[in-house]
């Protein structure tokens, strides 16, 4: 739900059709995870290095330069032995670039592996959830958390999953989110529904980010996006 932040507790609570009291039913989480899938950022495979290095080449405007390299040899080749050596100068220039290219671009894809590899990292073992009436607050693999879940965190914990606070049960709720927005204070949540829908992370005060930390308080809260669709996930998007 993209716009949790904008709606009220009773609107979010309603859209997922889940009783803050007893949580999500087996049916419902079996659905749920059906439609969702699991509360993970998927595994990154390591490409081999020559495959990294082919794939650099594998664009219209290298293979062409590649092409006029080529050609530029063969014709350096055969030029009369008092220019030979200047004609070289053409074909070694342009294979110098691409192979710097190639340098430049093998190095991005290892940075943006090791950058998700860096973000799971963030991702809690462990969840606090509400799941039916009589079974009350349960721990549970992080991974097991769908959208709709009845969570609660407190100070100490890692947040597993993208949540609209529903009730704090504290005095004040403060949460570190600097991987995420790079606020160097721990930053201060409520209940209240935040009403620009074009609102940005820093201005959702109602929302749980997966991978930040509570610093202080404790809170409950219905799971809004998992896995990909949380706002980490979107990073882990963007370096795929």
């Amino acid at each position: 739900m993209d716009i949790a932040f904008s709606k009220t507790t009773e609107e979010v609570v309603a859209y997922f059709g889940v009783d803050e009291r007893t949580g999500l039913t087996d049916d419902q989480v079996k659905r749920n995870t059906e439609k969702y899938g699991p509360n993970e950022l998927p595994a990154e495979e390591g490409k081999p290095l020559w495959e990294l290095i082919l794939e650099q080449f594998d664009d219209l405007l290298v293979k062409i330069l590649l092409l006029a390299a080529i050609i530029s040899f063969v014709l350096a080749w055969f030029e009369e032995s008092e220019e030979q050596v200047t004609a070289f100068v053409e074909p070694f220039v342009i294979l110098t670039i691409l192979v710097l290219n190639a340098v430049v671009g093998v190095w991005q894809e290892r940075n943006a592996e090791s950058a998700i590899e860096a973000l799971k990292e963030y991702e809690p073992e462990i969840a606090k959830a509400i799941r039916g009436s009589s079974k009350g607050v349960q721990k549970i693999r992080a991974s097991k958390l769908v959208p709709g879940d009845i969570v609660e965190v407190a100070t100490g914990d890692k947040v597993p999953a993208d949540i609209r606070i529903l009730t704090i049960h504290s005095t004040t709720l403060r949460v570190d989110q600097a991987i995420l927005t790079g606020e160097s204070v721990s930053v201060l949540k409520h209940t209240d529904a935040v009403p620009d829908p074009r609102a940005v992370n820093q201005d959702k005060k109602n929302i749980l980010f997966s991978g930040t930390n509570i610093a202080t308080g404790k809170c409950k809260g219905v799971v809004i996006g998992t896995g990909l669709t949380t706002e980490i996930g979107e990073f882990s998007r963007y370096y795929h």
